[in-house]
């Protein structure tokens, strides 16, 4: 008898180590765990920790022992320099056991760290499975980013080679890999001791000699590498954030549990099976494309879209259906963002009747909260499950979401649906008590965390406990704040820090953008609170627009306004929604809420290294003055 959600849930809550006993078993071990988890040294938890297995292994080989060597496994697609290629498991292994001897070559060996610097390329997918091949541990770093970021992150790892390609493709722009390498490499206290690019055609850099080759002078002479024997408790990668101190968090995952969990995911939450074509849009710079770009598709068996393009302007807001048509995409996972940003450019969906998406059978939201408008609007479209789910770079897979392959959940429009199996979530208020159905808090986890989310930070054991597992004595913290209703749904309402108080009233700025993004005029919106003398902050909306609204600012602002009235209540004291050409976003398309408010109350603030477009910030500046937020 197949069992339920509830029934595999309180299962994996019960007895985890049984519960996850039994999933691992799903995947490939040099020597399987006998012991599932060692609870000895809190809040430091190991998961398989005598148990030998390796990341390339799970992701090719094991796919061509099966005898599926032939079928896809990676599609590549860029619609900004018109290439596509697609590559079998025999295939992508045969290039990346060759770029693992050509590590091997240079004196990488297992242990040792590989910056990977590059744009969405099928080099980049090949970069990090051989890193995992022979040992390795990867750090990615979003191609593009600041010099200082990079030179902060080769310090921080003390990696031995950067990977990297001579450019990137933005739509109408070439980014210039090589000014951003050479700076941060003078940046860097830390030396690497070799620089691989990767020449893109039609833009050749010259290389630095002795201390750069080239990807095709690395190769050449290389001997293909096996897989070697890994730890389950060894690394995978680490994968930087941006740290509220401006130090970035070195997140650091473990091969076996990382695994273990992540194939699991395929099926149980996305319900993927190994003849499917999965798509993620998002960038392997980030947690998305770590794990459901590259690895949990690949553990799975199934193909996987690495797309180099925008969901706008690549050429048009019809790309994503495009892609979705040709390739017989069977989910997709993105950004609300991204979703906005073509509801904004084609709010009728014109684009969308050129396709066939028949084979098309749900969407995946996840980055930043998931309006209703959004949701429904995709709903109206695609005539397929629109789930909003959520999950963190810290965790790599989902907290909370509407398990697809399990069972489906009714959809609560604004709620990142239920916990899944593995995570025990509960809401804690500010006097340290659990919240009741419906009471705002802290989101925190039960501690141990499931399989495959970070055991500590790279090199930074007490920073782990000090920033994440002090607060709530037993729990993890997420740093998101919310509730859970009387049926066990979750409801992200925003970051801790978007808690604002007005008046001794905690509300949540998630709550008025939900009522703003309702207004049929807006594509998105941000709500902030700034400074006021009277009632310690007050909440001010910043509303952009979708294409072709012809009603003029001031009625919307009112519309608006009134709207948040009448649905929030006068307790929000919300009295100024701002009409804005675009919103401050990073380059993974969370909006940009903290800075916007150190703008609006005059606090000193860093450029965000992220930032999509720092000339955001003079235009958001601009409009704060027009609208006497801020005083010239």
């Amino acid at each position: 008898m197949k069992k339920n959600y509830n029934d595999i849930y309180n299962e994996s809550l019960n007895n985890p180590e049984e519960f996850w006993k039994n999933v691992s078993d799903d995947i490939f071990w040099f020597k399987k765990p006998s012991k599932i988890l060692n609870k000895s040294k809190p809040p430091f938890y190991k998961w398989f920790e005598d148990g030998v297995t390796n990341t390339c292994y799970n992701a090719l080989d094991l796919h061509i022992d099966q005898g599926r060597g032939g079928k896809t496994a990676l599609i590549y697609d860029s619609p900004i320099t018109g290439n596509k290629d697609k590559f079998t498991f025999n295939e992508l292994k045969e290039k990346v056991s060759k770029f693992a001897g050509a590590l091997d070559k240079e004196g990488i060996s297992k242990g040792d760290r590989v910056i990977i610097y590059m744009p969405m390329i099928p080099e980049a997918v090949v970069a990090m499975l051989a890193c995992g091949r022979i040992g390795a541990i990867h750090s990615v770093v979003f191609g593009g980013f600041a010099s200082n970021e990079l030179a902060s992150r080769i310090d921080d790892s003390k990696a031995k080679i950067l990977i990297t390609a001579s450019c990137g493709f933005e739509p109408g722009r070439t980014v210039e890999y090589r000014p951003l390498v050479d700076e941060a490499l003078k940046l860097a206290k830390h030396q690497v001791e070799k620089v691989i690019l990767f020449q893109r055609k039609d833009h050749e850099v010259k290389l630095n000699k002795p201390l750069e080759i080239s990807w095709d002078e690395a190769l050449s002479g290389a001997s293909d590498k096996d897989c070697v024997e890994m730890g389950a408790n060894d690394y995978a990668y680490i994968l930087y954030t941006s740290g509220t101190t401006g130090v970035p968090k070195g997140i650091v995952r473990d091969i076996g549990g990382h695994i273990v969990a992540l194939k699991w995911t395929m099926k149980n939450i996305y319900n993927i099976n190994q003849d499917d074509v999965w798509w993620s849009a998002s960038d392997i710079g980030w947690i998305v494309g770590h794990s459901y770009i590259i690895y949990a598709p690949l553990f799975k068996g199934c193909a996987t879209l690495l797309f180099e393009g925008k969901p706008v302007g690549t050429p048009d807001a019809g790309v994503f259906w495009r892609i979705i048509s040709e390739y017989k995409v069977k989910s997709l996972f993105t950004a609300p963002t991204a979703f906005r940003a073509i509801k904004k450019e084609d709010p009728d969906g014109k684009f969308f009747s050129k396709y066939d998406l028949s084979s098309f059978e749900s969407l995946f939201l996840a980055g930043e909260r998931a309006d209703p408008d959004t949701i429904k609007w995709a709903e109206n479209l695609l005539k397929v499950p629109v789930i909003d789910h959520w999950w963190q770079t810290e965790t790599s897979w989902a907290i909370s979401s509407n398990c697809t392959g399990i069972e489906m959940q009714e959809t609560k429009y604004g709620s990142a649906c239920k916990a899944v199996p593995g995570y025990d979530v509960k809401i804690i208020k500010p006097d340290q008590t659990i919240a009741k159905p419906n009471e705002m808090g802290d989101i925190v986890v039960k501690l141990p965390l499931p399989p495959g989310t970070f055991p500590t930070l790279w090199n930074a054991d007490k920073r782990y406990e000090e920033n994440y597992m002090s607060n709530y004595k037993g729990y993890y913290q997420t740093y998101d704040a919310g509730h859970i209703d009387e049926d066990g749904y979750i409801w992200i309402m925003s970051r801790t820090d978007d808690i604002i108080n007005v008046a001794g009233h905690r509300l949540s700025t998630g709550q008025i953008e939900e009522v703003l993004s309702e207004h049929q005029s807006v594509a998105e919106c941000a709500v902030i609170g700034i400074k006021d003398q009277l009632k310690g902050q007050l909440p001010i909306g910043l509303i952009a627009l979708k294409a072709g609204v012809t009603k003029d600012d001031k009625t919307i602002s009112k519309e608006c306004i009134q709207m948040v009235r009448d649905k929030v209540g006068p307790v929000a004291a919300f009295k100024i929604a701002i009409v804005v050409k675009r919103l401050p976003k990073t380059r993974s398309g969370k909006v940009l809420r903290g800075t916007i408010r150190k703008i609006a109350d005059k606090e000193e603030y860093k450029m965000p290294a992220t930032i999509d477009d720092p000339a955001i910030l003079t235009e958001i500046t601009e409009d704060l003055v027009k609208n006497n937020i801020l005083k010239k």
